[in-house]
């Protein structure tokens, strides 16, 4: 937790987060019966409540393929999140957690298709990836868009780079505002081909700088399909994970000639998230069963520090790190939800183990369930979680300096 303690001519201010209180996770009925729907938990510690379903907020959709939302809940306290079968991107006012709200719902502008993430720029606006452009069986690289809060098309761009990679399907991104640059990765949801293409892109016009491709690792495969950039701790340093299970540092990218360099292997494949606290990237791997913390405090030489593995049955994919706090939130295949704690200092990783129902083989929270609080259902599975933002605790009454 941060303290930060500001002392103004004898009055003393105390805002030190209190750690987030609510889960927040895009969720789809398995079965597809019933609309997707936006779960609320409660993960205050001591809570009599704690590791419950609060509320749960239908879309009034079906099937709509619940994947990303927003890697974390933004100030503005409203949250992205897409169905992509459906197209549709939904915006949630996460501001009274007990009560949240859908904002809007809104599909891109044609030809452009298949939302997939989102960042927040520096100016309010959103801009997402789109993996697709085309109708029907025909696909085209697809591109980006900034929209505003509520949905509305501010700017699109290709992402057409024909001299780099004939198939460049826009994945994640991360907006690195001290250098005025984007850097979007490349992968393609259905796994139809292999891309190892990475473009970096100005701000706030989205011209693009440059388009990379991965040079291979040791395997020759681990540049394949780029999937999530994140900015480090210091504002500047761009890390990106491949699905093949790599790593790469973006250098460069305040000039006009940025390129990317191999750092690490996790090995193996099918590598998720990733999510940066302080000096560690912990890394979800999939085919290993696996979450990895990497000691990424010296440049360019990555360590690992700890590894958590699962039993056979659960692969871990979706993670997101907890505001000014040390747990993670992971989801994976099927219908569970995790906990993980990180210990700021070390690295070393740890499963919460008060975070479960009662008799489940792993620990965690089964979503194999028949009273939804939106009404009857059966198993749900949960995709993109982030936690609520910390709320400062009260100040404390001022008191005047007595007179010297």
């Amino acid at each position: 937790m941060a303290l930060l303690t500001s002392m103004v001519l004898g009055l003393s201010t105390l805002a030190t987060p209190t750690g987030s209180d609510y889960l927040f996770l895009w969720t789809g009925d398995e079965d597809r019966a019933q609309e997707d729907f936006l779960v609320v938990m409660d993960v205050r510690d001591g809570s009599p409540t704690f590791g419950q379903v609060i509320t749960t907020l239908p879309v009034g959709e079906r099937s709509t393929v619940p994947h990303h939302t927003e890697h974390e809940l933004d100030a503005s306290g409203e949250l992205f999140a897409n169905g992509f079968s459906s197209q549709h991107s939904f915006v949630f006012d996460l501001n009274e957690a007990e009560k949240p709200r859908l904002l809007t719902s809104f599909k891109p502008p044609a030809p452009f298709r298949r939302p997939h993430s989102y960042a927040r720029l520096p100016n309010g606006n959103v801009l997402m990836t789109l993996q697709e452009q085309g109708t029907g069986e025909e696909v085209l690289p697809g591109g980006l868009i900034e929209v505003t809060p509520r949905g509305e098309v501010v700017q699109t761009v290709d992402a057409r780079d024909d001299k780099v990679d004939k198939r460049i399907l826009p994945y994640s991104l991360a907006v690195v505002p001290s250098l005025n640059r984007v850097v979007t990765s490349s992968a393609d949801m259905h796994e139809r081909w292999v891309s190892q293409a990475v473009q970096v892109w100005n701000l706030p016009d989205l011209k693009l700088v440059r388009s990379i491709s991965l040079r291979p690792g040791p395997t020759g495969k681990e540049g394949w399909d780029p999937a999530e950039p994140r900015v480090l701790a210091d504002g500047k340093t761009v890390l990106v994970s491949t699905f093949s299970c790599g790593l790469y540092q973006m250098t460069g990218l305040d000039s006009d000639a940025p390129f990317a360099r191999f750092v690490y292997s996790f090995g193996g494949g099918g590598c998720a998230l990733p999510v940066v606290v302080g000096n560690y990237w912990v890394q979800t791997v999939p085919d290993q069963h696996a979450l990895v913390a990497l000691d990424i405090s010296v440049s360019l030489q990555p360590r690992e520090v700890s590894r958590l593995v699962f039993g056979d049955e659960f692969k871990p994919h979706w993670i997101s790190a907890e505001p000014d706090g040390n747990r993670i939130v992971m989801t994976g295949y099927g219908p569970r939800v995790m906990l993980i704690s990180i210990d700021p200092a070390t690295g070393k990783l740890s499963v919460v183990e008060n975070f479960r129902d009662p008799g489940t083989e792993l620990p965690g929270v089964s979503f194999n369930r028949k009273d939804w609080p939106h009404g009857a259902s059966g198993s749900a599975v949960p995709h993109g979680a982030v936690f609520s933002r910390p709320k400062p605790l009260p100040a404390p009454e001022a008191q005047a300096t007595p007179p010297q």
